[in-house]
């Protein structure tokens, strides 16, 4: 195999390369200081060019089992809007509970009000329903309820509606060591809920915290420790809330606004989303939150949502009967599909919004292709691989069956490689990506990749306008290959970069049959 290393000897090529990504004459700039941070390519404000054969590649999850079926008598066909989070040993899961049995042979009726849910899991894999003795619904305690819709003060709350996570804030009060976002109705909002036990929860307030939304969706709420601050976003209208104007539907377009707090409960700073080379489209909820290998990244996984309308191939997709009964109550039940994205931000407020699906609906089966499937719950959480002896991997857990389910909707979970989400891919032509300045800290460089027996990854470190550093040259790099989340880049026999460390350098990534995902400068 020709490699695209080779082909640096050859002067005309290497003279193309010069001008496109190497970083002969590149402007100076001030450097970005990423310190010791892992840095994924999931946003691009760190990428000064991609060129060759490489390009970023998005990466999809791979489904895996059913987690969990709701299919007790108080759950059903509605329930959604999941919150999943390790808390030590024990994974906890949260849910809106709903009873709504819809379609030609149900009564298109409620048999209870709307609930949150809850479980748990030893291992993030098998969840149970703990019988929690809280709520009498359907004339028994013994079920796994922990909220039920009704008054806070003068407010009606919907627990139909929750988000829910620990908080990492060192200043959280014992009693608040848990915390929540419920919808409340009369007057519209959001409502903030806390625990200490995870289990047993208070309102915070008796009105609601923040009140311009359309609050339709899982709407949250988190502390962000990279910047010291609590930070929401929820759902609103673009060109108008139909909740609001009835008149302006269907021209509002769902959308995604965001604030900041110092306590969970005073928000300011309001501000609608921004997106990097993306289309205007409905985004129904936004599962954002800081990544727990890199916090100063957040990362979301939009729900979209797209009216394809009536078509032969719309009456061919799965459940035709039930799509047909679900249109006759409201067309866009039965004409809507939904899927998921995925998104990235260092701020808060502009995101890469990688513009083709993250989550797809997936191979037609009984209870896909519908309106509300691929609905990943909020949070993403480490769990152990698939593979015996490979290393831990992430989990996402995912709806199916909304809103058609015979026993109710379900959670299935999808796995992904950590870090896995977007990499710096390359076929065997190979390719390469330039980073603009940065400065770091530490003395190492370590690399998460995966390679082909053939494909080779290499590093080359440049100072601030992109001549190559003696030293830390591409030919000096040691060939990398394998499989791995940590390996350690090395130039001849050196691997210490501490005489490099706080001077503003370019990173230049050679790929050839290989994924780079991540990379983190260590001490």
């Amino acid at each position: 195999m020709t490699s695209f290393l080779s082909s640096f000897s050859r002067p005309a090529i290497l003279s193309v390369l010069l001008v496109q990504v190497s970083g002969a004459g590149l402007a100076a700039a001030a450097p970005t200081d990423i310190g010791s941070q892992r840095e994924l390519f999931v946003e691009t404000s760190l990428v000064e060019s991609v060129s060759g054969a490489a390009e970023l590649r998005l990466h999809q999850p791979q489904p895996q089992e059913i987690a969990i079926v709701h299919d007790t008598p108080w759950e059903g066909a509605g329930s959604g809007y999941h919150s999943v989070f390790q808390d030590g040993d024990l994974y906890r899961m949260y849910y809106k509970a709903w009873q709504r049995w819809i379609g030609p042979d149900s009564p298109n009726t409620d048999s209870n009000p709307l609930l949150t849910a809850y479980a748990e899991s030893d291992d993030g894999i098998h969840w149970r329903k703990p019988s929690l003795g809280l709520h009498e619904i359907a004339g028994t305690t013994a079920n796994n309820i922990v909220l039920v819709s009704g008054k806070v003060g003068a407010v009606d709350a919907d627990a139909g509606h929750p988000a829910f996570f620990k908080d990492e804030n060192p200043n959280a009060a014992p009693d608040a060591r848990y915390k929540a976002i419920l919808r409340s109705r009369n007057p519209r909002g959001l409502l903030a809920f806390k625990s200490a036990d995870a289990i047993h929860w208070e309102p915070m307030t008796d009105h609601p915290v923040i009140t311009d939304g359309a609050f339709d969706s899982q709407n949250l709420a988190f502390w962000d420790g990279a910047r010291q601050q609590y930070r929401a976003y929820w759902r609103f209208f673009h060109r108008g809330d139909p909740y609001v104007h009835k008149d302006m539907n269907p021209t509002g377009v769902r959308a995604i606004r965001t604030a900041v707090s110092k306590d969970y409960i005073h928000w300011e700073q309001q501000e609608d989303l921004v997106y990097v080379d993306s289309p205007e489209e409905a985004l129904y909820t936004n599962a954002i939150k800081p990544y727990h290998r890199a916090p100063h990244l957040l990362l979301g996984f939009p729900l979209r949502y797209v009216d394809r309308g009536w078509s032969d191939n719309m009456r061919e997709l799965p459940d035709p009967e039930h799509r047909e009964w679900r249109a006759s109550r409201s067309t866009r039940l039965g004409t809507a599909l939904t899927d998921g994205m995925f998104m990235a931000s260092r701020d808060g407020v502009t995101f890469k919004r990688w513009n083709e699906a993250f989550l797809r609906p997936g191979i037609e089966r009984t209870g896909t292709w519908s309106y509300g499937q691929q609905e990943a719950a909020w949070h993403v959480v480490e769990t152990r691989s698939t593979v015996e002896g490979a290393p831990n991997e992430l989990s996402f857990y995912v709806t199916e069956s909304y809103w058609t389910g015979t026993k109710g909707s379900a959670i299935r979970r999808y796995t992904l490689r950590l870090d896995g989400f977007v990499s710096l891919h390359a076929s065997g032509a190979g390719g390469e990506l330039v980073t603009k300045p940065i400065a770091f800290t530490g003395s190492q460089l370590s690399l998460n990749y995966s390679t082909s027996a053939a494909g080779t990854v290499w590093v080359e470190i440049q100072d601030e306008s992109g001549e190559p550093i003696p030293g830390f040259t591409l030919a000096e790099c040691q060939p990398l290959f394998g499989d791995t989340l940590d390996r350690v880049v090395r130039w001849g026999d050196e691997a210490d970069l501490a005489a490099l460390a706080g001077q503003s350098v370019r990173l230049r990534f050679v790929v050839e049959d290989a994924d780079l995902y991540s990379y983190q400068f260590t001490p």
